[in-house]
């Protein structure tokens, strides 16, 4: 790929992932650990991943069938509640991305649809952060979050639910921004985020010792699903959380008794190093 192309596609907050910038991320350790070791023969059964997103087109062939549930949040009574989603459809088509991307790293880990985003792919912050609540009331053990809120006056209630998860054992996995600025839960140092790379391999990602970004992942020129059975090419952020989560889930399935720090700290150190880039 050419690197000047990939750049003016680069989404923010994916810089200290840019091949000029990777020598920076090189280090020492302190926890060499193998691949192998790490995710032994996982498939990613027996853990269920939250897509909190546009919905998930369930008969999508990307999804494999592993669709078990569906839910979407309403406003009722002026208040945020989820709800059961019999329509189970994707408003966008985004949320069915980033179930394929999952699904294609831990085949047999089941999905749960989580629908927040309009088809503007949009939702208001509190919707949002009432679908965050219920993954954690639900003890789901990974979340992919591929959205993001920028409202300040949002800040702490996103940090009281960052730190729910943290505390009860689901793993959220957040995308940064495609723009410029904070956005929240992403930049938590309890939640597992992720900026894009440009190396197509959905196995290579790469931890930053300089947060608040930690994580790198395929992002940029990604074929995805999309809605209507469909595929397309992407680009973001968005579509680079997914592949840790599905990782994520592989280390939950092997290890099922790991904290988020403890899948946060396999992450890292199996992460690829700089010198195989």
């Amino acid at each position: 790929m050419n690197d000047a192309g990939a750049t003016a596609r680069r989404p923010a907050w994916s810089e200290p992932f840019a091949a000029p910038n990777r020598a920076a991320l090189g280090r020492s350790g302190p926890l060499p650990i193998d691949r192998a070791a790490a995710f032994g023969s996982a498939d990613g059964s027996g853990v269920t991943v939250a897509i909190v997103d546009s919905g998930i087109e369930a008969d999508h062939p990307a999804v494999g069938g592993r669709v078990v549930r569906h839910v979407r949040v309403d406003v009722v009574d002026g208040e945020p509640r989820v709800v059961e989603d019999d329509e189970r459809v994707d408003a966008v088509g985004h949320g069915t991305a980033c179930a394929g991307i999952v699904h294609a790293l831990a085949p047999a880990a089941d999905l749960v649809s989580v629908r927040v985003l309009g088809a503007d792919n949009r939702a208001p912050g509190l919707l949002f952060a009432a679908a965050i609540e219920w993954v954690v009331e639900q003890a789901i053990p990974v979340a992919n979050l591929s959205l993001s809120s920028r409202k300040e006056a949002l800040f702490g209630a996103f940090h009281h639910l960052a730190d729910d998860a943290y505390f009860t054992n689901t793993l959220l996995v957040c995308a940064a921004n495609n723009l410029p600025g904070p956005s929240y839960p992403s930049l938590f140092a309890s939640v597992v985020s992720v900026a894009a790379h440009d190396i197509p391999d959905p196995r290579t990602w790469f931890y930053n010792p300089r947060p608040p970004v930690e994580f790198g992942a395929w992002g940029v020129d990604v074929p995805v699903a999309w809605k209507g059975g469909g595929r397309i090419v992407a680009t973001g952020n968005s579509l680079a959380a997914p592949h840790i989560a599905g990782l994520a889930a592989l280390l939950r399935a092997a290890h099922p008794s790991a904290s988020p720090f403890e899948l946060k700290a396999l992450l890292a150190a199996t992460a690829t190093p700089v010198s195989e880039t």
